[in-house]
């Protein structure tokens, strides 16, 4: 090692080894904006400024952050047990855990089958659906249906069925056989919208197209969010998903819902599955499972997805698929004792609750500067700013940077849109303080 990497390795402090994701690298190795700790609704920076999370860190920290129990079953279970092969071996809070899942999951969505991401997760059910009617004699059904705007993790089969310009323009051609549905938001028809908008509805017909072009024996399964969210808080129009799940039946498609977003209580239910009364032949979910503390993705199928595959010798793997640290002893952990915080504190009914005062609360920033429009759904929000003539997401990042240095406030942030997801024990008063801070750093970049 020489001189220079031996000095750089002492230094605490040094940014330059780190290629940070989803970041402009150069300019926050200028001006980082670093985080020492954290504890319930707040991050702390390293000379102790809080700042409070509007965006349950990358909306995951829905129980809010360093949660006592969380961390002491953490603790335990790294004194324990620290690691264990789910290939052909067991650990008992994985079946616990899954068995915890399936049980806040509706209909019969009974089988769950972890990864460690959210997008490991749909990769997962990406490559299950194709399985699925291959195991069941239509090895032809190949094709994937995502969405515009859609956002399905940094995999190559969810940048595939995803519909982001930036995560899809640089890696090439992606997955073949994808083809996409158009995304449901119309700012003329749509804007300051609290819930699921009335106009958009009839925009899941245009899956009747897309299986009059390909045909429908081509065709393994349509990807959509209940509500897009990293593309900018895009609730379903009514009757929107219902709509999708008729024509999926129709032609025998599988429905798969992404809800590594909207899973465990941010719409005010376990699943937004149970919200819009729509249940998709599979979910993904992440994020929530585990209130950020431990890496933890997975799906769940229902069951006549799970029994298509239970067929041949009983010594063989009926799928062949599967991550070294799928049910992580550790993760398995931080979720039972997450879904505990969940039952006991009834995080999942207080965000029900909650949703309208949230709702009131966000349309408040209405009249600020360049704000073009919000959208509202369960504990979420969206708000639209306009786009600086010559520099597209600038001023939504203005506003981001001028939230931590100068307001206390961290804010999620997507092309020119910012994002209010905060944890679910986000009180009243800590509301307020939200949006009070949200409007400053708005102001900010004005």
């Amino acid at each position: 090692m020489s001189t220079s990497s031996t000095a750089r390795v002492e230094a605490p402090n040094d940014l330059e080894a780190f290629w940070m994701p989803f970041t402009p690298n150069r300019a926050f190795k200028k001006k980082p904006r670093m985080i020492a700790r954290a504890k319930d609704m707040y991050y702390y920076t390293p000379d102790g400024r809080a700042v409070i999370d509007s965006s349950a860190g990358l909306w995951c920290a829905n129980a809010g952050h360093n949660r006592e129990v969380i961390v002491k079953a953490i603790q335990a279970q790294a004194a324990e047990l620290d690691f264990a092969p789910n290939f052909q071996f067991g650990h008992p809070k994985v079946f616990q855990l899954a068995s915890r899942i399936a049980a806040l999951a509706p209909a019969d969505l009974d089988y769950v089958f972890f990864a460690n991401s959210g997008s490991e997760a749909v990769d997962t059910a990406l490559k299950m659906a194709i399985a699925y009617h291959l195991a069941r004699g239509e090895g032809q059904r190949t094709r994937l249906i995502g969405r515009e705007r859609g956002y399905h993790g940094v995999g190559f089969g969810g940048i595939s069925v995803g519909g982001m310009v930036g995560n899809r323009r640089t890696f090439g051609q992606m997955l073949g056989g994808v083809d996409h549905l158009p995304h449901t938001y119309n700012r003329t028809e749509q804007a300051f919208t609290k819930g699921e908008p009335e106009w958009g509805g009839h925009l899941a017909d245009e899956l009747e197209r897309i299986v009059a072009l390909h045909d429908a024996s081509t065709i393994a399964a349509v990807i959509v969010e209940p509500m897009a969210g990293s593309t900018g808080v895009l609730p379903p129009p009514k009757g929107y998903l219902k709509r999708l799940r008729e024509i999926c039946d129709k032609h025998g498609i599988l429905l798969i819902f992404d809800e590594v977003i909207t899973g465990f209580g941010r719409l005010g239910h376990a699943f937004a599955s149970e919200r819009f009364g729509v249940i998709p032949d599979i979910f993904t979910f992440a994020k929530g499972v585990t209130s950020g503390a431990v890496p933890m993705g997975g799906i769940v199928a229902r069951k006549h997805v799970y029994d298509a595959f239970m067929k041949g010798p009983e010594h063989v793997a009926e799928l062949f698929h599967g991550y070294t640290y799928s049910g992580h002893p550790l993760a398995c952990a931080a979720g039972l004792a997450t879904l505990d915080v969940y039952r006991d504190e009834k995080l999942f009914e207080k965000a029900h609750a909650m949703e309208a005062k949230w709702a009131d609360a966000v349309m408040t920033l209405r009249g600020e500067p360049n704000v073009l429009d919000i959208r509202t759904i369960g504990v979420t929000a969206a708000i639209d700013l306009a786009s600086k003539p010559d520099a597209v997401g600038r001023r939504a990042y203005d506003a981001m940077d001028a939230g931590y240095h100068e307001h206390g406030v961290m804010l999620r942030i997507t092309g020119d849109t910012i994002a209010l997801t905060p944890p679910l024990i986000c009180s009243d008063d800590e509301m307020g303080e939200i949006i009070d801070k949200t409007a400053k750093a708005i102001r900010s970049a004005a």
